[in-house]
């Protein structure tokens, strides 16, 4: 049990779980997270022990499914990445005033620098908006220990605590010490069955009792061995920081030796203890967290004027942008490591489909098709196809959120726009799209929807899709006539037969959904590998 294992920092979150006597694992594939519920799910002990670990069709029903799990008694584990906690909001700050029975964990992992994302927000403002505790680690052995940790803190308590980690602690790798591993949870209904009723004659009393917790929880931070108060000889400054931010600072000064003052938060609410205790001893304050300033912000809340507090609100660590090395060196008035430039012979390789993937075609016919009107009215949704807004395709005009272009399209057609063009891939319209479409069949706006069916969830590693198979029935049960909805192969000898079937639905002035449907070139080259393996 001893022997150390190289995980990335989503596995060490999922070892963790498994040897923390994890029942549930719920999720929906979306990078940084992903690797975490497929390592349950690739897991032989995972299987012995019927751990459940099958994709959901979206993050709020996995949060409602985990928040269920934990109802019975069992420990279950949510994960997402950032922007899919936006999806999961309404259950998660719920879950909150419910509370938890068994064990619940909620790992969202950001992504600093939008390196696959929409934007950059931080989650710990989740966990400080629901009053909930929040774990950062700052290395994958933290990561696999703040699961034991969150688990036996979320019995103790019995409320949900939120993991969140970071693009380059998701994915980056480091030894790892397994501890022992416990059972799974026996069944057991919550010892008051109307906790998780949220009436508000109860919900008003669970909320006070919310609130009540507070107090505990700060202790909890004050002595939580994922905080750590290091003494250096130089007071001219303290620094304060975060996650992952730990590492960067270490890796600039090679005997790990830093001369100043250390403050490392990975429990929060904030320990303002040690808070205080690092600005009464140090004359200036540098504060270090890869994501918003969140640290910095409260802190200027609740220290009194006087000392510098420098940070991202000063520019000395930019505003937007994950942390490295270099940065933070420049920080310390270290020796700028950042390099030559890249040389103008070496050209950015910019992202684009797949050879031989199937939505290449689907955009040939529908630009075809739109040639002769004014640009401007396809909305595209998130998953491969959104490159398609690249040249040398160009054929889509936004990609807000998951399920927005069925909307914006019908919103789009309500205001005049006509025709208006939604596309979205088969896994996000049963993720998010599938309410957007009964907008438009209620009334009656004319949109055409082009539902990209690959068979998979091809953008995060092709992943189960929920809707296959089953596409067809949902748009009729949803209340699209079956006379217009058109299933295509989207191949170069049937361009010309896509290319009318795309038009005469244009022409109908009312909700009509082409499938185009093709296998994604890359799943089918994988299926044929472990079919030969």
């Amino acid at each position: 049990m001893a022997k150390k294992l190289l995980l990335l920092g989503d596995e060490a979150i999922a070892l963790g779980a498994l040897d923390a006597g994890l029942s549930g694992i719920y999720a929906y594939p979306g990078t940084p997270s992903t690797e975490i519920t497929e390592y349950v799910q690739h897991s032989k002990a995972a299987k012995e022990k019927n751990i459940h670990c099958t994709w959901s069709t979206n993050e709020k029903t996995a949060m409602e499914a985990a928040l269920g799990m934990s109802y019975a008694g069992k420990r279950a584990m949510v994960c997402m990445k950032h922007v899919g906690l936006n999806v999961a909001a309404d259950p998660f700050i719920n879950s909150a005033i419910t509370g938890a029975n068994g064990g619940l964990i909620v790992v969202s992992a950001d992504d600093p620098s939008m390196h696959s994302s929409q934007n950059e927000q931080d989650s710990r403002f989740y966990g400080k908006f629901a009053l909930v505790p929040i774990f950062e680690p700052s290395s994958q052995q933290e990561a696999y220990d703040m699961v034991h940790y969150g688990f036996n803190f979320s019995e103790k308590y019995k409320t949900p605590v939120l993991l969140r980690i970071t693009t380059r602690m998701a994915h980056s790798r480091s030894g790892v010490v397994r501890i022992e591993c416990r059972d799974q949870n026996p069944l057991q209904m919550p010892g008051d069955l109307r906790q998780f009723v949220l009436l508000p004659g109860i919900a008003k009393k669970r909320y006070k009792n919310l609130l009540n917790t507070q107090m505990h929880f700060i202790e909890e931070s004050e002595n939580s061995p994922f905080n750590s108060y290091t003494d250096g000889p130089d007071k001219s400054m303290g620094i304060l920081v975060s996650g992952i931010a730990l590492n960067y600072l270490m890796e600039n000064f090679p005997d790990r030796k830093v001369p100043y003052p250390v403050l490392k938060i990975g429990q929060y609410p904030m320990p303002r203890k040690l808070v205080e205790k690092l600005f009464a001893e140090c004359g200036e304050v540098l504060i270090l967290e890869d994501g918003y300033p969140m640290i910095e912000e409260l802190i200027r809340g609740y220290i009194p004027g006087g000392k510098k507090i420098r940070g991202r609100f000063d520019g000395t660590i930019p505003r937007t942008g994950e942390l490295n090395p270099n940065i933070l060196a420049v920080a310390l008035g270290l020796t700028d490591t950042k390099g030559l430039p890249v040389p103008d012979l070496v050209v950015n390789r910019p992202p684009q489909l797949c050879s031989g993937c199937p939505h290449i075609d689907s955009y040939k016919a529908l630009n075809e098709v739109l040639a002769a009107l004014p640009k401007g009215r396809v909305f595209s949704d998130i998953g491969c196809y959104t490159l398609g807004a690249l040249a040398p395709y160009e054929a889509i005009n936004s990609c807000v959120d998951m399920g927005a272009s069925i909307t914006m399209a019908k919103g789009a057609a309500d205001a005049g726009l006509i025709p208006s063009v939604a596309v979205i891939g088969d896994s996000t319209f049963t993720h998010s799209g599938i309410t957007g479409l009964l907008d438009a069949v209620n009334d009656k706006s004319p949109v055409t929807v082009l539902i990209l069916d690959n068979a998979t969830t091809a953008m995060t590693g092709g992943q189960d899709s929920a809707g296959t198979g089953r596409l067809e029935d949902i748009c009729k049960a949803l209340g699209v006539e079956e006379n217009h909805i058109r299933v295509i192969k989207p191949l170069k000898k049937y361009h010309e037969e896509n290319v009318k079937i795309i038009q005469e639905e244009l022409d109908y002035h009312g909700v009509s959904v082409i499938i185009p449907r093709r296998e994604c070139i890359v799943a089918i080259d994988k299926r044929m590998r472990q079919k030969f393996k």
